[in-house]
């Protein structure tokens, strides 16, 4: 059934930062779209193909942009995404808001799993970075940092990091959200605040691409030993977040389909 979508651009939610709209038929609930970009590049326009088919599926999207390092360090881009939910269910778009989710891809998954954990929303995350603390720890020595050379501006997420392994630019990019202050490597790792209030969380991940799959590992022992549900689905080889996105979309919408129709927003 066809489902046509409608795109609102540049509305202002926060200071001076904007997000823009999918809407159709909005009979399944809202999503946050949390673009990626290792939390120091893209905006919201690098989540278009992601917005469009997350609206044709029946939910009204939301795609934020956040502040972003070297200014925006952590929290800055977890308070704006959260900022964002505010706006969100204070609106006046038409929308189930009992059935609202985050769903974010690499750092956007890093801070998916916060506005889970945090509020108790159901999220999606695809190579979301969860153990920051552990992969800092166990790369010391073995790699500097160092950011990639890539021209980020103008490669497509989907074509972006997907050769598996880049220790030194991981390391780059999370020193870039503490402000390259170690002292904050505890705080800013999402696995310090898992509680029994947290929400179901979906993983996807590949098993040999720059995120650690282990991160996710941990992140699902820990809800699972306050029990909060959480699936984690590994793919192999060494592609990263949309790199991966036919093999986990049909997955990561059932989840939302499960848990959305069988709980409601905090």
């Amino acid at each position: 059934m066809e489902n046509t979508i409608t795109i609102t651009k540049d509305i202002v939610y926060k200071d001076d930062l904007k997000l823009d709209i999918y809407s159709g038929k909005n009979t399944k609930g809202a999503i946050i779209d949390i673009h990626g970009g290792g939390w120091f590049h893209g905006d919201k326009m690098k989540d278009e193909d992601l917005a469009t088919r997350l609206a044709q599926e029946g939910y009204f999207v939301i795609v934020p942009n956040y502040r972003l390092t070297p200014k925006g360090t952590f929290p800055a881009g977890r308070e704006d995404i959260l900022a964002s939910l505010e706006w969100l269910k204070k609106s006046d778009y038409v929308f189930d808001r009992d059935k609202i989710a985050a769903w974010g891809t690499s750092a956007g998954g890093n801070i998916s799993v916060e506005v889970a954990l945090i509020t108790g929303i159901p999220a999606i995350s695809w190579s979301g970075i969860i153990d920051l603390e552990g992969f800092i720890l166990d790369t010391d020595g073995k790699a500097s940092e160092k950011k990639d050379d890539l021209d980020f501006a103008n490669i497509s997420s989907a074509s972006i990091n997907q050769g598996g392994r880049n220790d030194a630019f991981l390391r780059w990019c999370i020193y870039s959200l503490i402000g390259n202050d170690r002292s904050l490597l505890k705080e800013a790792t999402p696995l310090t605040r898992v509680s029994p209030k947290s929400g179901p969380i979906y993983m996807a991940n590949s098993m040999n691409e720059f995120v650690p799959a282990d991160g996710a590992l941990k992140l699902q022992r820990t809800l699972l030993d306050v029990g909060v549900p959480t699936t984690v689905q590994l793919v192999t080889g060494t592609l990263h977040a949309k790199g991966y996105m036919a093999d986990v979309i049909d997955a990561s919408l059932s989840f939302l389909d499960t848990f959305l129709n069988n709980r409601s927003i905090k």
